[in-house]
């Protein structure tokens, strides 16, 4: 269980890279080895701030003198600044020197430096982002996120076996459902796009397809993957993450309103904490890059170390399990004479 963690990426990286891989070498027994990828001096800086003995075995620096940053564009960025910590990082798991990769860095830069340097996997054309949401039942993936904004419906044919894969083999979901996201739960609803892909994943074996879900569904309905294109999908989830912002901020400012209240919140702060922690990204640590040869981990951009740390689990976890050769298996149950869209 190696894995080559972006220590550069993130809005408050180096810091937030280097306590999470702190919290990471305590916790996670069966992390054998964190390549931190990133400036040499920079990072013996931070381990030396924050007390990573760079002496143990298990971990090391590997020297990246480039940063891609937050807001530069991704594929562009990847093929010129060769020696940046997500090149790197992503180096090392396509020469087989690390299992995983994490970076809470440029999204698109790292699902542009996944796709050229690992490729897909058999069967897969376009790669997605598996990104959990905390529902009434345990927890929803949204797939894709933000990887593949103008898919085509046999891009979310894929996402679906994939989905199902790793929710059934990483997550322990026996049966996962899977729905496809739309304007109404009705067969006939939805865009050209929609009605298209729906009548393809009703004739896709393999997976347990309820048919169209709102967004509503979301939060109050047993679902573990919905399906949507990565535009539509990452509106959805920074809608979800600001609504959850809004109200929390929200609810702090009314309970300072009284005395009352904020005695009240008192008594209730053992729920508020475990709403927290349900609810926070931190909890989740990152999101895989489902349909790649290799696995990669794409954490929030603001993750704190918590969060990193809980992101390198979740890497480490999805090597256990085999999820790459997992998907493979389940790619290969589709007919290969003719296109997904023509099945």
């Amino acid at each position: 269980m190696k894995v080559a963690l972006d220590a550069m990426g993130g809005d408050h990286a180096p810091e937030i890279n280097i306590v999470g891989a702190v919290q990471a070498l305590k916790s996670l027994e069966k992390l054998s080895h964190l390549y931190l990828v990133g400036d040499e001096d920079i990072l013996k800086a931070e381990a030396a701030k924050h007390k990573l003995d760079l002496t143990d075995p298990r971990v090391s620096i590997v020297h990246a003198p480039e940063v891609i940053g937050m807001a530069e564009p991704g594929a562009k960025t990847v093929r010129r600044k060769k020696l940046s910590s997500i090149s790197i990082a992503m180096d090392l798991v396509k020469d087989g020197t690390a299992d995983a990769f994490v970076s809470a860095g440029n999204t698109g830069a790292a699902v542009a430096a996944a796709t050229l340097k690992l490729r897909c996997l058999n069967g897969v054309d376009r790669a997605g982002i598996a990104s959990p949401l905390p529902n009434e039942h345990g927890i929803c993936n949204i797939l894709d996120s933000g990887a593949n904004p103008e898919a085509k419906p046999e891009h979310l044919v894929a996402y679906a076996i994939m989905g199902s894969a790793y929710a059934k083999y990483v997550l322990g979901v026996k049966e996962p459902k899977v729905g496809l996201m739309s304007n109404g739960e009705e067969d006939e609803k939805g865009t050209t796009f929609t009605k298209e892909t729906f009548k393809l994943l009703r004739q896709t074996p393999g997976i347990h397809f309820i048919g169209n879900v709102e967004g509503h569904d979301l939060f109050e309905t047993q679902l573990d993957i919905v399906l949507c294109d990565g535009f539509v999908g990452n509106i959805v989830l920074k809608s979800v993450e600001a609504t959850a912002k809004a109200v929390s901020k929200w609810l702090k400012t009314e309970i300072k309103e009284t005395p009352l209240r904020m005695a009240g919140a008192v008594l209730a702060q053992g729920a508020f904490k475990a709403l927290k922690a349900k609810s926070s990204y931190e909890t989740y640590g990152g999101s895989p890059l489902l349909g790649v040869n290799g696995v990669v981990i794409i954490a929030h951009g603001s993750s704190t170390g918590v969060a990193v740390k809980n992101a390198i689990r979740v890497a480490v976890e999805a090597v256990e399990h085999k999820i790459n050769p997992r998907i493979e298996e389940a790619m290969a149950t589709i007919p290969t004479a003719a296109p997904v869209s023509e099945i």
